[in-house]
């Protein structure tokens, strides 16, 4: 089963996103796979919107439904990265290859997608990193998942074996 996908952006990331979906979604006409996508907006075009507002939503979503996926669109990936970040359970990667999307998951557990609008000019690239991102399986090795268990708590390795 597919997993469920939710996606955001801001201004700069609007046209990239709305691309996206309809890859993912299976409506554009190469499309390989169609996902449950659900486009959390913007849906017009605003140039004063912020990145934060898209990431809330998203990391929101993905918190709430067990096994889903976001992906952020923003001018450089970062601040949405950031921004998502701010939620426990979510593990938010800017990726600009394929191969960081794939470490991301296999190492991370990431479940969020951070995509660049200005700096991944080529959307066959994009769509490969995408791909990349949603297919890879976590490792499930001991170290990776108990550096994932430390990033949601501020302890150090000493407190965290006392606690």
């Amino acid at each position: 089963m597919l997993p469920e996908i939710f996606i955001g952006s801001d201004h700069r990331g609007f046209e990239l996103k709305n691309q996206l979906v309809a890859y993912l979604s299976g409506a554009a006409e190469d499309s390989d796979e169609s996902y449950s996508v659900s486009d959390l907006g913007p849906f017009k075009l605003d140039p004063a919107d912020d990145y934060n507002d898209a990431a809330i939503l998203v990391a929101q979503a993905v918190k709430e439904h067990a096994g889903s996926f976001g992906i952020l669109i923003c001018g450089s990936a970062h601040g949405i990265a950031i921004q998502a970040n701010r939620f426990p359970g979510i593990r938010a990667i800017a990726a600009y290859t394929p191969e960081l999307a794939k470490i991301g998951r296999e190492h991370n557990d990431a479940n969020i997608l951070c995509l660049s609008a200005d700096f991944i000019q080529d959307f066959d690239t994009i769509k490969q990193i995408a791909k990349d991102f949603l297919t890879t399986q976590f490792s499930g090795e001991e170290r990776h998942i108990r550096r994932n268990r430390r990033l949601d708590t501020l302890l150090s390795p000493n407190q965290e074996s006392q606690a």
